[in-house]
């Protein structure tokens, strides 16, 4: 019995020692930091750069939506646009580990500087999940990069 009851113990033990290692190790990872957004119009496409502090995103997609949704609540996005283009960034945060926003300009905005993008918005900014969306004008082609020294993510919709 003693045997048995001490290796529950060893295990238990171990098993505490993992968890506080995995956490431990997220913690000081270094999440992407939103700390910036950015438009610009070009010739052939408009353009919008989330700036991050930290680390690089180990995850980043895009994909055209036929509505976009506020992450967690499901609530529908009012955003001008014919077209939606909805950009995920894993791991990624707008506020850091005490709920502070790095990222404080507006979490909702037009674009009339650009050509065929009307809009941004953060869209979710939950569990290590950063989502953007924007809304658009003409089906066209889009692009996503993530880029480093700064870290940033690129967004690219044709005009």
């Amino acid at each position: 019995m003693k045997a048995r009851f001490r290796a529950v113990v060893v295990l238990f033990a171990a098993l505490t020692a993992v968890a506080s290692v995995v956490s431990t190790a997220s913690a000081t990872s270094g999440t992407p930091l939103l700390t910036n957004v950015r438009v610009g119009a070009h010739a052939t496409y408009d353009r919008i750069v989330l700036d991050f502090a930290g680390a690089r995103p180990g995850d980043v997609f895009g994909d055209v939506v036929p509505e976009l949704f506020y992450d967690g609540s499901g609530k529908p996005v009012n955003l001008p646009g014919t077209y939606f283009y909805q950009v995920v960034v894993r791991p990624a945060a707008a506020h850091d580990d005490n709920g502070n926003p790095t990222y404080t300009g507006s979490r909702k905005f037009d674009t009339p500087q650009l050509s065929n993008v009307q809009a941004f918005a953060i869209t979710g900014d939950f569990e290590g999940q950063l989502t953007v969306g924007l809304g658009y004008r003409r089906a066209t082609w889009q692009s996503v990069t993530v880029l480093d020294n700064p870290t940033r993510v690129v967004i690219d919709i044709g005009v």
